[in-house]
């Protein structure tokens, strides 16, 4: 306790402003403080990074390790999605102002692609110049080209992670639209967003089954279709 009080001290800032700059960033690393003695903390760290770099090989889990565990879980549940998409109905869409299916099981289908980006690039422009084209977004018309697209997305990231490092993952990255940066962000906390993000669109792709009268695969457990867990 003593050496989170001195932290905040010395950074001038309360706990409050502290976790909403810096979210679970933040949480990871008063982790950090409380496995390491107070004394240890004055005299050995000078920024955040150090903190929870020396907290990570002290406690040996790494940050890549952690993403290189939750892409092995979510890609076979990724797969049974895109693997249940029907073909020819990529303009469907349950309301007006919806994305269309086939655009949504293709931006599913290239998510984990977005890992890969996180780590070798420094930044993403949502909004390009006019005349370039984005490698991120593609029409795939069948399943097999969807799957094809996961499976070379993971394949991607999992590379990116398991040649990355702890201190790279901790450097900020950009997303941009127009040239504008819209978000700047610890690469590990970009990286968390994107996962997350796949898991949200690929539970919309589900509801759009279902509205298709296409049986929904298992996810994180049975569905009513899909007794597998």
């Amino acid at each position: 306790m003593e050496g989170c009080v001195a932290k905040r001290s010395l950074a001038g800032r309360s706990e409050t402003s502290e976790r909403a700059r810096f979210g679970s960033f933040w949480l990871l690393e008063q982790e950090a403080v409380f496995h390491l003695r107070p004394p240890v903390y004055h005299t050995r760290f000078a920024s955040r990074a150090s903190i929870v770099t020396d907290y990570c090989q002290e406690a040996c889990v790494k940050l890549a390790e952690l993403f290189l565990g939750e892409l092995d879980r979510e890609g076979p549940l990724t797969r049974r999605a895109l693997e249940a998409v029907p073909e020819g109905r990529d303009d469907w869409k349950p309301h007006a102002r919806s994305m269309p299916l086939g655009r949504l099981a293709g931006l599913v289908a290239m998510m984990p692609s977005w890992l890969t980006m996180i780590v070798e690039k420094d930044e993403l422009d949502v909004v390009p110049p006019a005349g370039t084209t984005s490698p991120y977004q593609r029409e795939l018309k069948t399943r097999t080209a969807l799957v094809e697209e996961l499976e070379k997305g993971i394949a991607g990231a999992r590379a990116a992670l398991q040649g990355t490092s702890e201190d790279h993952l901790l450097k900020p990255w950009q997303l941009k639209a127009g040239g504008t940066v819209v978000q700047e962000r610890p690469r590990h906390v970009m990286l968390r967003d994107a996962i997350n993000h796949l898991a949200h669109h690929r539970g919309q792709l589900t509801v759009y089954l279902r509205l298709n009268d296409v049986p929904v695969p298992a996810i994180y457990g049975p569905s009513a279709d899909d007794q597998r867990f």
